[in-house]
Parts: C-alpha cells; structure tokens; sequence
C-alpha cells in the first residue's frame, strides 16, 4: 500500500496525495452545490482546467449551472511509488467521475493546449461528439514554457522586474524561513519571451481556430483571468514581466472582440483576486502579500479561495445581475481586495512582518499554508486516510 508525504522544495510542491486531491474536488463540489443552481452556459471549453481557476471554473459551471464541459491540461499520470504524477491528472479523473454521476459530460485531453494538433482534435470532438459548438470558452492556463506551434522554438517565462531591481520579504515553505530577497531586472529577451509564454496570443490563436470552424455560438462568450494588483505588489508584479503578460492579454482581448463581432461574441479579461495557486506561492514577494491580505480580508469576512471566487463571478456577475466593470470594460472581481480600508490595513500588517512574527496569528500564514498543500491533496479538509495500490492509481482513467 502507498503512503503520501507532502514533500516541498521552497514554495514548489513535489509529493501529491491522489486520494486527497479527490476529496479537495469533492469539497469544491459540495461548495458550488451548497449555493444552488443558475443559468449559465451549457457547453463550454475549458483551456487550463486541471488545477486553481481552471478546476474552478470547471467545477462550478458543471455543478451550478449544469453545463457539459471539454477540459484541456497537460499533466502527468503514475510511474511508480517515486513518481505518482501531478495532482491535476487526479484533479481531471475526480471531476470527470462525478460528472458524469450526474450525466454531465466531462471530456478531458490532456496534452499540450499550445500545438495546433489538440486545438484540431477538440474541434472535431465538439464537431462530432459535443453537439457541435460551444457557448463559453474559458482560457485559464498557466504554464512557464510554451513552444511556438509554427517555428517550434520553445520559450521560457521569467518572473522578474523591468528597469530597476526590487527588493523586499519573501518566505520560504520549505523551511519556514523569512529573509530579504533582490528581484533582478528582466532585459528585453526576457519580457519578450514572458510574453510569448503568458501572454494573450495563444489565446487568440484557440479562438480562431474554433471561429473558423464554426463551433461557437451566436453571441459566444470566451473569459481569460488576469492580475493587476495594487501598489504593494505593482513593482514586481504590475510593473513587471507578469504585467507585460497581462497587458498583452489586454490587447488580444479587443483583436479577440472584432474577430467575434459577426456573431455578436465578446472577450471578457476577468481581473481575479490574489489567491493561493503553484503558481502565485513562486511569485517573489506575493506570498508575504497573501498572508498579511488574507489576514485583514478574514477579518472582513471577505477572503475567497480560488472556487469561492470563481462561484461568485460567474453566479453573480457575467451570469448574475451584479457585474463590475472598470472604465475599459474588463469585469473587477478583485474590488474586495483592493478597498481601501483594506489595503492600509494590509500595508500596515506587512511592514510589521520579520522572522519572529510572520508564521503567527498575527498573520494568516496557517491559511496560506493550507491552501497551498490543498493544491496537491494534502490537509484536506474531510479526507478520511484510505488504502491504495499503485496499480489502482495506474487503472485510472482520465
């Protein structure tokens, strides 16, 4: 029988726990369920559904508005008791399982959502086998390497400043430490190819591809999350190379809306709230940021965790009747984040920090750390400890 060790190296989970990844979809379900039902889209596409806003998306869209969904991740299965895969192939395999409990359709492809091979086997998949168009497309990947589908260059992202170096708290995981790290300056290679990567061209790319094919609904909808952050974070993050990404996302957005405007669709850029993902937990700095803003949004009553945020911006807002938007048409989930009361309150938490004080409850470092091993199925809330063989694991089907 196998056993599950959490196992970090820095702020990178490398152990999963199968069985507790399940029950982390499970909870999500129970969330979404909790809230009841709505009206929402009833065939969508999910590009990045294996884990975080993706997974969410997924979940409550299946689960709250009943719709049929085509996931696509790439992510790795079992090879042995070293080697058991990533939590988002365990991520697709319980979503799938209790979709389709409920005769919901949950087609997963996991392969790689950047070549035009996998943006032409799902098109013949919705052709042939999902009715034959889809109402939403939902681009949430992340990924730190994407290899250009005409030259097969392969680019790399980096997450660093432009212009001048920062310097601030970051913490590590592994060790629970808390030190003054130097965030070095992306030269022009850098910020291009972090664009290439994270930016809105792959995007654009997949939406074309379905528009060409005639798969999309008359007045589709397709959403992609972005981050802008606020002035704690903006040097390192909006004044960065992940800002660079994001404004490109801003751009293929509105090439993105013309190519729609005959069929009356539209490209919505969701600007979504800091929550804990792989990804944000690497990000220099962003972890000292999330635990001094979670603590003061707890307080509030206002904290979300990636599938209560989610539930709330399409049940209440792009389905809902409570939408935000600011004054170039992207929808602003993140207003709770960046209230003002909020942000000195925050501001005031994290100058305060050092290395006696930052894992106390005078922050939310317990809630971050949680969140960040619910990622790979460890410390789950209502996971019973069960039994397992490899074998089993490797019997799963995606």
């Amino acid at each position: 029988m196998l056993t599950f060790k959490q196992n970090i190296r820095g702020n990178v989970a490398l152990g999963v726990n199968p069985l507790g990844c399940k029950q982390d979809v499970l909870n999500q379900i129970d969330y979404v369920k909790s809230n009841g039902t709505y009206e929402g889209p009833k065939k969508v596409l999910i590009i990045g559904a294996s884990s975080s806003y993706g997974l969410a998306t997924r979940i409550n869209l299946a689960f709250g508005a009943g719709a049929d969904t085509i996931g696509v991740s790439f992510e790795k299965g079992p090879k042995n008791e070293r080697n058991l895969g990533t939590a988002g192939w365990y991520n697709n395999i319980a979503f799938r399982e209790e979709a389709e409990k409920e005769d919901l359709i949950a087609k997963n492809f996991v392969q790689d959502a950047f070549s035009h091979e996998t943006k032409q086997e799902v098109i013949e998949y919705i052709k042939n086998e999902f009715g034959g168009k889809v109402d939403l497309v939902v681009y949430s990947l992340a990924s730190g390497v994407r290899k250009d589908p005409e030259t097969g260059e392969l680019y790399k992202s980096s997450i660093k400043a432009i212009g001048e170096p920062v310097v601030g708290p970051h913490i590590n995981m592994q060790n629970e430490s808390f030190y003054t790290e130097t965030l070095e300056p992306a030269d022009e290679q850098e910020i291009a190819d972090t664009v290439n990567v994270m930016g809105g061209e792959d995007w654009q790319l997949w939406m074309e591809a379905l528009k060409e094919s005639g798969v999309l609904t008359e007045g589709v909808l397709t959403t992609n999350y972005s981050y802008l952050g606020t002035e704690l974070n903006h040097a390192y993050y909006g004044g960065g190379t992940l800002g660079r990404a994001k404004a490109d996302c801003d751009e293929k957005a509105e090439n993105i809306n013309q190519l729609l405007a005959d069929i009356n669709g539209k490209a919505q850029i969701v600007v979504a709230t800091a929550v804990t993902t792989k990804a944000s937990s690497v990000i220099p700095f962003f972890p000292v940021y999330c635990i001094g803003l979670y603590k003061v949004m707890e307080e509030k009553g206002t904290h979300e965790t990636p599938i209560m945020h989610i539930d709330r911006i399409y049940r209440d807002m792009i389905y809902g009747d409570k939408p935000e938007y600011d004054e170039v048409g992207r929808l602003r989930p993140d207003s709770w984040e960046l209230d003002s009361d909020t942000q000195a309150k925050t501001k005031e938490l994290i100058e305060q920090l050092n290395a006696e004080n930052f894992n106390s409850d005078m922050t939310a470092y317990d809630t971050f750390f949680k969140e960040f091993s619910n990622l790979s199925g460890f410390m789950v809330d209502n996971y019973v400890e069960q039994e397992v063989t490899l074998d089993e694991l490797k019997a799963l089907n995606y």
